[in-house]
C-alpha cells in the first residue's frame, strides 16, 4: 500500500470518525419513532448533550417522533433525514410558554444554529382549531433574538398558528423549503421580523399570507433579499405590515411565482367579493402597508408573475393605531398579472400625508372588466383607521387598472391595462397627487363616455404617449381648483377625439399640449 493511499484513507477516516462523534441520534438517548410515544424529553437531552460537549448535530432518522416544544440550542444542528417527521403534541399543555410565546422548535438567544435535512416538522395544527384569530396557538417554528441561523431543504407543514416566526434575529439564512399549511386560519407562511436574511428557492402554499414581513416593535426589518422562489396563498402573496410599527428598510424580492393554493378550506371569496368566480383565489399579489406608525424606505420587487389574485398591487399608508408613518422610495418593475375581480390596483394614504416617491415600470395586468358607472362615479371612503386589505374601500374602485390617492412624485411607465370585458371605468384615476408622470400607457379604452385617464384635484402631470392605436373618445377629464401644470406631450393617434376637457372649477391654463 502507498504511503499516499494510506495518508487519504487516515484522511477519510478521521473525518468519518469526526461526523460520529458530533452526531447525536436521537433515538441512543429514548426516543421512539412510532407516532405515539412523546418523545419530547428524549429528543431535549439529545439536543442538551450536543450542546454541552461543543455542538454538533443531533439527528432524526427515518419514523414519526411525537414531541412537545424542543429548545434549539447554540451550535447545534437539527438534523433531519430523509423519512424523518417530528410530529407535534395535541395536547398545548406540551408547549409551554417561552418570552410569552408558544412553538413546537423554540429558539431564543441562540447563535450558529441550523434546521436542515430531507424530513418534515407537522404541527397537527387542526387539533388547535378554534376560528380565525384565535389566542394561544403554537408557533411551528419560532426562532426569536437568535444569530448566524440557517435553514434549508426541510417540509413545515400544518401549522397550529403561523408556519415559520423570524423575530429580532440578525444573519439568516433560508434555503430551498417547503411549507404547506392549510389546517387553520392565519397560517401564514413565513413571517420576517429580522434583518441581514436570505430567502431562495422556497415554495410556500398557505392558507394566510405566504411571504410577509412585520415589523411588531421599534425594530426595523431590514437588509432583506427574497429570489426564485413560488407562493401560493389565499390571502396576501407578498406583504409587508400589517404589523409595521418601526417599519421596513432596504428589502428586495425578484423573480418570483405567484400562483393559486392548493386549497381554501375556509376563506370563499367567491360567495363575498362580486366577480370573482373561482373557488381559490388570493387577495393582493404585493401588499404594501405601513399603518402603525412606521416608515417604508428602499423597496424592490421585480420579475414576479401572478395569477388567481383579487389585486395585483396594494400599498396603503393609513393610521390603525399610531401616528402616520411613511412610505416613500418604491420600485415595483416587470410584473404580469391575471387578477379575478374588480377590485383594481391602488396606491393610497390618510388626508393630511401621501405616499412618496413610487416607480411602477414594465407592468402588464389582465382583469376580467366589466366594471359599471356606478362603481366609477362612486365615493371611495377614507377609512383612515380601518384594517388594511384590498376590498377596504369596498369590492371595486373607480378605476379598472390603478387607482391612486394622496400620493407624491409617481412614475408610471409601461403600463399595460387589458380587461377581458367592457369597462366603464377609467384605467387610471388619481385623487390629490402632486407630481405624476405617465409614459406609455396601454389601456383599453372605457365605454359610456368614461375617460381613459381622469385626475381630481391633481397637479405637475405629465402624460407621454397612449400607445395603443385605437378609437379614444376622452383621453384626461381633469377636476378641481387644485389640477394644475398638466403637460401632454408627445404624438397621437387621430384615433383620440379629444385630449382633454375639464370641470369643477379646474382653470383653463390648468393644461399645457406639447
Amino acid at each position: 500500500m502507498s504511503k499516499s493511499f494510506l495518508a487519504l484513507l487516515l484522511l477519510f477516516t478521521g473525518s468519518q470518525l469526526f461526523a460520529r462523534t458530533n452526531d447525536y441520534l436521537i433515538t441512543d438517548y429514548g426516543a421512539v419513532g412510532n407516532g405515539n410515544q412523546l418523545c419530547t424529553k428524549y429528543i431535549q437531552k439529545a439536543i442538551d448533550a450536543c450542546q454541552a460537549n461543543g455542538g454538533g448535530r443531533v439527528v432524526i432518522p427515518s419514523g414519526d417522533f411525537l414531541t412537545g416544544t424542543l429548545h434549539l440550542k447554540s451550535h447545534v444542528e437539527f438534523y433531519l433525514e430523509s423519512g424523518a417527521k417530528i410530529s407535534g403534541s395535541l395536547n398545548r399543555a406540551d408547549y409551554p410558554k417561552v418570552a410569552g410565546e408558544r412553538g413546537l422548535i423554540f429558539a431564543l438567544n441562540a447563535t450558529d444554529i441550523s434546521i436542515t435535512g430531507r424530513g418534515e416538522i407537522n404541527g397537527n395544527g387542526e387539533a388547535f382549531f378554534h376560528g380565525d384569530n384565535a389566542p394561544d396557538r403554537p408557533f411551528l417554528v419560532m426562532i426569536k433574538n437568535c444569530s448566524h441561523v440557517a435553514v434549508s431543504g426541510v417540509s413545515l407543514k400544518n401549522a397550529a398558528f403561523w408556519t415559520f416566526r423570524l423575530l429580532y434575529n440578525d444573519q439568516v439564512n433560508v434555503d430551498g423549503i417547503r411549507i404547506y399549511s392549510h389546517v387553520n386560519f392565519n397560517n401564514d407562511g413565513l413571517d420576517i421580523d429580522s434583518k441581514n436574511v436570505t430567502i431562495s428557492n422556497c415554495i410556500i402554499d398557505t392558507d394566510d399570507d405566504a411571504l410577509c414581513f412585520k415589523s411588531d416593535s421599534s425594530f426595523i426589518c431590514q437588509n432583506v433579499t427574497v429570489s426564485n422562489c413560488v407562493l401560493a396563498s389565499n390571502c396576501n402573496f407578498i406583504k409587508m405590515g400589517t404589523a409595521s410599527v418601526g417599519g421596513f428598510r432596504n428589502i428586495s424580492v425578484s423573480n418570483c411565482v405567484l400562483r393559486r393554493a392548493s386549497e381554501s378550506r375556509f376563506r370563499f371569496w367567491e360567495r363575498s367579493v362580486p366577480g370573482v368566480k373561482e373557488p381559490v383565489t388570493g387577495l393582493a399579489g404585493i401588499a404594501l402597508e405601513i399603518v402603525d406608525g412606521g416608515i417604508m424606505d428602499g423597496i424592490q420587487i421585480n420579475n414576479i408573475v401572478m395569477d388567481g389574485v383579487q389585486t395585483p398591487l396594494f400599498i396603503r399608508l393609513g393610521s390603525r393605531s399610531n401616528p402616520t408613518g411613511a412610505i416613500k422610495n418604491v420600485i415595483i418593475s416587470n410584473v404580469t398579472a391575471k387578477s379575478v375581480s374588480r377590485i383594481a390596483s391602488s396606491i393610497t394614504a390618510v388626508p393630511g400625508f401621501k405616499i412618496e416617491s413610487v416607480l411602477l415600470r414594465d407592468i402588464n395586468i389582465q382583469s376580467p372588466g366589466g366594471g359599471i358607472k356606478n362603481e366609477y362615479l362612486a365615493k371611495v371612503p377614507e377609512q383612515v383607521n380601518a384594517y388594511p386589505e384590498n376590498r377596504m374601500f369596498n369590492t371595486s374602485l373607480p378605476a379598472y387598472g390603478l387607482y391612486l390617492r394622496h400620493v407624491s412624485n409617481i412614475g408610471l411607465y409601461n403600463l399595460q391595462f387589458n380587461p377581458l370585458d367592457d369597462e366603464a371605468r377609467p384605467a387610471i384615476y388619481v385623487e390629490d397627487g402632486l407630481g405624476i408622470h405617465i409614459s406609455e400607457l396601454q389601456a383599453v379604452t372605457p365605454i359610456g363616455g368614461a375617460p381613459l385617464v381622469e385626475l381630481s384635484e391633481t397637479s405637475g402631470v405629465s402624460f407621454e404617449g397612449h400607445a395603443w392605436n385605437q378609437s379614444i373618445p376622452l383621453l384626461f377629464l381633469i377636476r378641481g381648483a387644485q389640477s394644475k401644470n398638466i403637460i401632454i406631450a408627445g404624438k397621437y393617434s387621430t384615433n383620440i377625439q379629444r385630449l382633454y376637457e375639464l370641470k369643477d372649477s379646474t382653470s383653463k391654463n390648468a393644461v399645457s399640449i406639447r
